[in-house]
């Protein structure tokens, strides 16, 4: 977290408050989050330059400066977003880019797994999960075929495999869980042992479920806003991913988590009937998040459509 849909709705709303602005100065309050090149060379380097576009690839924020890249992870907690130098410091804030016309792009970082690699017309030092990140897969370029070939052969679990960045880019534990309840695929089951049509029933459910999330603007469960300090919309539309405990939408079974992939696993057990042979191990699901309302079954596994 955040994921695809959480990043491209970071992307959105800092787009029209900082393309087109000029960089008057970096301020580093904490340097182990700049991880390429040094914060002395990463200030010098940035200050004075033009954000001339920001795009999206996989997880990460790519933000032009003429010649230069700036690379934003935000990994578990990351969290940038615009306001003007009178909004209070946040306890973790790491890093403000102070741009030309007053406003401020803070980044903040709970947990300080995420942050910055600045990368020069060479490309040199572009972290190895963005150089090695698989086909976007809301593009027209992932395929059935794509997603088959991916998981073709593979033993470890459809789950383990679908948040492989060098197989798919964007997918995280969230919107894998949905796409697999939608598919009505068990998580735990071999990737390699997906038929033809099962296959092409689980692309059209991950593209339908990330294009579902982008339009709700993500989902914030916990620390997720977007670039202008708003909660995403998606939270209550979760099929199975943080339900554990409550009935299935589509047929009134209670939903379970169990781990897989070492990761808490949401999933139906009638929808999604488990391999056989495979052992779970189950997981004890937190509370879920206060004033989501509990919904009755009502819709077929297969929904986003």
């Amino acid at each position: 977290m955040p994921e695809l849909p959480e990043v491209e709705t970071v992307r959105r709303t800092l787009y029209p408050r900082v393309v087109g602005r000029r960089l008057e100065r970096v301020e580093i309050l904490t340097e182990r989050q700049i991880f390429h090149p040094d914060p002395g060379t990463f200030r010098a380097e940035l200050e004075g330059a033009v954000f001339d576009d920001i795009e999206r690839r996989g997880k990460y924020l790519l933000f032009s400066l003429g010649p230069l890249l700036l690379v934003a992870h935000l990994r578990m907690s990351g969290h940038l977003f615009v306001c003007g130098p009178e909004a209070p410091r946040q306890k973790h804030l790491h890093v403000v880019f102070h741009l030309d016309d007053g406003q401020e792009l803070r980044y903040v970082d709970q947990r300080k797994f995420g942050g910055f690699h600045l990368l020069g017309p060479d490309r040199q030092g572009m972290p190895r999960g963005l150089a090695n990140l698989g086909p976007e897969p809301l593009s027209p370029s992932f395929t059935p075929d794509v997603l088959a070939a991916a998981l073709a052969g593979r033993q470890t679990s459809v789950k383990a495999a679908l948040l492989n960045q060098a197989l798919v880019a964007g997918l995280g534990n969230i919107y894998v869980d949905e796409a697999l309840f939608c598919a009505r695929i068990h998580p735990a089951r071999p990737a390699g042992t997906l038929t033809e049509e099962e296959v092409a029933r689980l692309h059209g459910c991950i593209r339908r479920v990330l294009a579902r999330a982008v339009e709700k603007r993500g989902t914030t469960f916990s620390l997720y806003r977007d670039g202008e300090g708003n909660e995403g919309d998606m939270y209550d539309e979760l099929q199975v991913f943080d339900r554990a405990g409550e009935p299935c939408p589509a047929c009134g079974t209670t939903i379970q988590k169990v781990a897989v992939a070492q990761r808490g696993t949401h999933f139906c057990p009638r929808c999604q009937p488990a391999p056989e042979g495979v052992a779970l191990t189950p997981v004890r699901a937190r509370p879920g998040r206060r004033g989501r309302s509990v919904r009755v079954a009502a819709e077929p596994p297969g929904t986003y459509e």
